[in-house]
């Protein structure tokens, strides 16, 4: 029997983990595999749906846990070779990625006997509606089945309704707040005519570039602050596990657009500081990114 899977694409920071951790959340008592294609090779968002239940094998509701490192194909197969097999797999594509790529691998009729792609789910940041006319966005909304309108208590309404209206007259979409809860049932939709026609996949490998920063000694709090503070207008997306000082336990950091967050990190993050930044090219400068955070380090 072939395994359903659930794609959940979005841009940089529209809330694509938070949406898979509520999945994972749920009392639902199927055994998911959460598969993450993250940016760089400093796995933040596999940590955080780590952190929602007590380990990579065996959370909670007996998910599973693992990085798509490189080859999807392969990936899955480990996926599948698990005993027990999984009952769905959820895979959340990076937010620099077009889902018509990974749609297009998912197709493939050998796989398809397998695991069977059952939903593209679009998360969209509420917040973020000067983004509509971004190639990429426009190719994350197109390539939904579904849409989860994301951070909706936080954005203006008059936004939410521009926003939903822009949405609608792109196509005829489910489209569902994630400030109410929303039953994983409601994302088994099950064939979707979109995917019968071909689409022109965007190409984003050029656009953006990242910095991938760590450092072993506790920083300052506010000697970070302020480094972040000179660094935001270069960046579109931050995020990592930060150690300060006098703190024991490790902070986790993350930037979106203009929101920066400080909040708890889960208990299993290794010591030190991690960090991956991410920029679009020409106003993201690596070299001066580096620089600024190196200074942060004790001598």
């Amino acid at each position: 029997m072939s395994v359903p899977v659930l794609l959940v694409t979005g841009f940089l920071g529209a809330g694509k983990t938070t949406f898979i951790n509520r999945l994972l959340q749920q009392d639902h008592g199927r055994r998911i595999a959460a598969i993450v294609n993250d940016f760089g090779s400093i796995n933040i968002d596999a940590a955080l749906l780590d952190s929602s239940a007590d380990g990579v094998i065996g959370l909670k509701n007996g998910c599973i846990c693992c990085s798509l490192q490189g080859d999807l194909m392969r990936t899955l197969r480990q996926v599948l070779s698990r005993d027990p097999v999984p009952d769905l797999i959820v895979i959340e594509a990076s937010g620099v990625a077009d889902p018509a790529g990974i749609t297009q691998s998912l197709m493939d009729p050998v796989i398809w006997t397998q695991a069977r792609l059952e939903t593209v789910i679009g998360i969209i940041d509420a917040t973020d509606s000067a983004r509509q006319n971004d190639p990429l966005w426009l190719a994350q909304l197109r390539g939904s089945d579904v849409l989860c309108l994301s951070k909706t208590a936080i954005a203006d309404g008059a936004d939410i309704d521009r926003l939903r209206l822009a949405v609608s007259v792109r196509g005829n979409k489910l489209m569902l707040d994630m400030e109410e809860p929303i039953p994983l049932e409601a994302l088994f939709i099950g064939d979707a005519p979109s995917r019968n026609h071909p689409t022109v996949p965007v190409h984003p490998e050029n656009r953006f570039c990242h910095l991938e920063w760590r450092c072993n000694a506790p920083m300052d709090l506010q000697q970070f602050q302020t480094a972040i503070t000179t660094l935001a207008p270069m960046l579109l997306r931050a995020k990592g596990f930060v150690q300060f000082k006098g703190q024991s336990e490790a902070t986790l950091f993350q930037l979106a657009g203009n929101r920066v967050a400080l909040s708890r990190a889960p208990e299993h993050t290794d010591t030190g500081s991690a960090l991956v930044l991410i920029g679009e090219r020409g106003a993201f400068e690596p070299e001066v990114v580096q620089s600024t955070l190196d200074r942060l380090a004790p001598h």
